[in-house]
């Protein structure tokens, strides 16, 4: 029997993991059985279980792909010194996430954004998948705190601020546009950028005197 090459194996993993990332965006993790996947990706039950031996390994896959991609982004922009400012930043970060699984799609429009309210919807009940997720928060905030603090030796943010609460903010920041895409429909990373760009330019008002 000719041996199956590695390149083959990633492809059929890749395959069934965005096929099952598709059904979970769509209707839900607990409204997805097994045999969804199964039909969804077109193979057998034996090829899917070589892989994954239940939906539980599944969305711990999924979930770990997604988290592991956005920590991995964030530390590659962050080794710039100074590092791009907060709107490029988050742009950057933010791009590449989504690139994670790009052809998750419906008429168009993608669903990675109901992906992902899936997955934080999920950690509140799956005690495995909720310290990923807080393994992956916290490595984010002091990366983006090792950030804040280089923007603010380069003279580029107010010193007398905590890094951390710029880290948790900028974090709510991408959360926040991530639910509005699930819940009002899609909209370019540019349009965050924009508001980014336009808020960390304002000015302290001067009143006449």
């Amino acid at each position: 029997m000719a041996r199956v090459s590695q390149e083959h194996l990633d492809a059929r993993r890749r395959q069934i993991l965005e096929g099952a990332a598709r059904l979970f965006a769509r209707n839900g993790f607990h409204a997805t059985s097994m045999q969804d996947v199964l039909k969804e990706v077109d193979l057998s039950a034996g090829a899917v279980y070589r892989y994954f031996s239940s939906k539980d390994e599944l969305i711990a896959a999924i979930v770990k792909d997604v988290l592991g991609e956005i920590r991995a982004s964030f530390e590659d922009v962050v080794r710039q010194s100074p590092p791009p400012p907060p709107d490029l930043l988050v742009g950057a970060v933010l791009s590449r996430t989504l690139r994670v699984y790009s052809s998750l799609s419906e008429e168009g429009e993608s669903v990675f954004p109901l992906l992902i309210m899936q997955v934080w919807a999920e950690t509140v009940r799956n005690k495995e998948l909720a310290a990923v997720l807080t393994d992956v928060y916290a490595t984010l905030r002091e990366a983006w705190g090792r950030a804040v603090e280089a923007y603010q030796d380069a003279g580029m943010m107010p010193a007398d601020i905590p890094a951390d609460h710029v880290a948790r903010t900028m974090i709510a920041t991408v959360q926040g546009f991530i639910a509005q895409q699930a819940l009002f429909g899609g909209a370019p990373v540019e349009v965050l950028q924009d508001g980014l760009r336009a808020l960390t330019s304002m000015r302290a008002h001067q009143s006449d005197a």
